[in-house]
């Protein structure tokens, strides 16, 4: 049981700049929402860790995954392909947002067609992390 402020027992932020991940978890930490943050530096590296979850300790998975687009050996697209594999109970109380610099149209067009609930340009901000709180899950009174 998480207590307050607390609402997400863990997010997953993955993407392969070491600065931006610095930056968001202290963010995410300054916010409150959640006990912890994990990062992974591309796509394979968050699978490998959802996978290890879904061995060892379901309950773990995260909540909230911020998934950038463009990273090497996996990028998000390919990781959103490969998540659908992964059994879908831990996956089902999973949110997904795509947190990337493209602008591009085609982008966006391609990820609307894989599981994500989300689309937000860098940088995460208090404002649009209290939006995907609101829409996505109760957003904590000190938001």
């Amino acid at each position: 049981m998480l207590t307050a402020p607390y609402m997400l027992p863990a997010i997953l932020l993955v993407d392969d700049d070491a600065t931006t991940n610095f930056l968001n978890q202290r963010l995410l930490r300054n916010l409150q929402v959640t006990p912890e943050v994990r990062v992974a530096g591309n796509g394979a590296e968050a699978l490998a860790l959802l996978q290890a979850c879904c061995q060892e300790a379901p309950e773990t998975f995260p909540a909230l995954i911020l998934l950038d687009l463009n990273m090497p050996v996996m990028n998000g697209f390919e990781f959103l392909e490969a998540y659908q594999q992964l059994p879908a109970a831990p996956r089902q109380h999973t949110v997904i947002v795509m947190l990337t610099t493209s602008t591009l149209d085609a982008d966006q067009a391609r990820a609307q067609q894989l599981p994500i609930a989300g689309y937000l340009t860098k940088p995460l901000t208090r404002e649009n992390m209290a939006t995907v709180l609101r829409v996505h899950f109760t957003l904590p009174p000190h938001l």
